[in-house]
């Protein structure tokens, strides 16, 4: 099952050296530095230990950042840009549950965003900038237009500060760039392989999220887990069912019930087959790339399959330049 990402990296794949300066600062924190074998060294720190040697808060806002590590071309785990073994068809071919929320880019979003300007700014600059002829077509694709963009529940509303005006039309971008298109072209691999893929498209918004927000990366966790009593979320997040009417319960029910079907049977749908669901919801259909279907898990209204194919033209420009402009 993949949720928080796809086998296309949502950052630009790194090479190892890469990472050379995060492994630096983190052996000179420790004993390991004057070791004959660093990597041995600290394999034989406690976990305190090393704990310690990554997690040190500064001041400085140039320090770097020890934690950020991210998967790396490395030649052997991860042999090739993903991208690449996708097309080639090197993967291991078995069924999938492949997801992701409505609103991911709200989370992933810079801001403020208040002009064409802004984002333009935002897409070209960065970590994961995009070459400015590359941001112009992506501006074309996604255009400043609340009707389209994301964070559907604000209907034509713009947010205001700090997010900006057109901070949903970045956030179209950011959501489709880092997950979103990954996870439709994941799909349409596995099709194209003769592999089932179910796909879905969370979209229930938990107690505790703003509507500015919307439903955003993370949210459906807790419902694929059947967290009903919100274990784990106080005292930092309010639980996600209070106060929630049934229905809320209920999707959680039928979403846990679907993920524990896949993991027994393979089939999402196979559970059903003893009539132990008296819903209402249609099955959830594989992948199919002459009709691409998604399934919408969704508390106001019945979850059902909708076609894969909104937001179509952006990420397809997406996932034609992962390679080329994106990297990974």
């Amino acid at each position: 099952m993949m949720q928080s990402g796809n086998p296309v990296h949502f950052n630009r794949l790194n090479d190892p050296l890469d990472y050379a300066n995060q492994y630096n600062t983190i052996v000179s924190r420790t004993p390991c530095v004057n070791a004959t074998s660093q990597l041995e060294c600290l394999r034989g720190l406690s976990a305190e230990q090393y704990n310690a040697a990554v997690n040190v808060t500064s001041v400085n806002a140039t320090a770097i950042n020890t934690t950020g590590f991210m998967p790396v071309l490395d030649g052997d785990f991860i042999q090739k840009r993903t991208s690449i073994q996708m097309a080639n068809g090197e993967f291991v071919k078995v069924p999938i549950i492949s997801g992701a929320n409505s609103d991911e880019g709200s989370g992933f979003s810079p801001s403020p965003v208040e002009t064409t300007e802004d984002l333009y700014k935002f897409m070209t600059v960065g970590q994961n900038a995009v070459p400015p002829e590359f941001a112009d077509k992506l501006l074309e694709a996604y255009p400043d237009d609340p009707s389209v963009n994301v964070i559907a529940n604000l209907g034509d509303a713009r947010p205001g500060f700090p997010f900006g005006a057109q901070f949903r039309r970045s956030a179209s971008y950011f959501g489709d760039s880092v997950f979103i298109a990954p996870r439709r072209l994941t799909c349409q691999t596995w099709a194209a392989a003769g592999v089932p893929a179910y796909c879905y498209r969370f979209n229930a918004i938990p107690a505790g999220i703003p509507g500015v927000i919307g439903v955003t990366h993370f949210q459906e966790v807790a419902f694929v887990f059947l967290n009903l009593m919100g274990v784990g979320y106080p005292p930092v997040s309010i639980p996600p069912f209070e106060n929630k009417t049934q229905n809320y319960r209920d999707l959680s029910k039928f979403m846990n019930s679907n993920w524990v079907s896949f993991v027994h049977d393979l089939d999402p749908n196979a559970w059903r087959e003893g009539g132990v669901w008296n819903g209402s919801e249609e099955l959830w259909p594989a992948y199919d790339n002459a009709n691409p279907q998604d399934y919408v898990f969704d508390a106001n209204v019945t979850s059902h399959a909708e076609p894969d194919t909104w937001r179509k033209e952006g990420m397809e420009l997406i996932n034609a330049n992962n390679l080329e402009v994106y990297e990974r």
